[in-house]
């Protein structure tokens, strides 16, 4: 299972909190909060629950209180490789 991008999580970020954020942008801000980008602890709720349909697999409880892009996408990475 590959891992999810910083592009990946651009666009989970617009389908799942309907906030947008080029993929560069985010790359930059990648360990301001996520509040700082405009999500919000349901946007991000939102983005763990479109991921886990995807890839039909439940991600941690932790997920959703990751405070930066770096913690969720590290976090959210090493759970899809594990489960791999």
């Amino acid at each position: 299972m590959s891992p999810i991008t910083v592009e990946e999580l651009a666009g989970l970020m617009k389908q799942a909190a309907g906030v947008s954020v080029a993929p560069q942008d985010l790359q930059q801000q990648y360990d301001s909060g996520f509040d700082a980008l405009g999500i919000d602890s349901l946007g991000l709720l939102g983005i763990v629950g479109e991921l886990e349909n995807r890839h039909g697999t439940s991600m941690p409880p932790d997920a959703e209180r990751c405070k930066t892009p770096r913690q969720f996408l590290d976090l959210v990475n090493s759970t899809l490789m594990a489960g791999a």
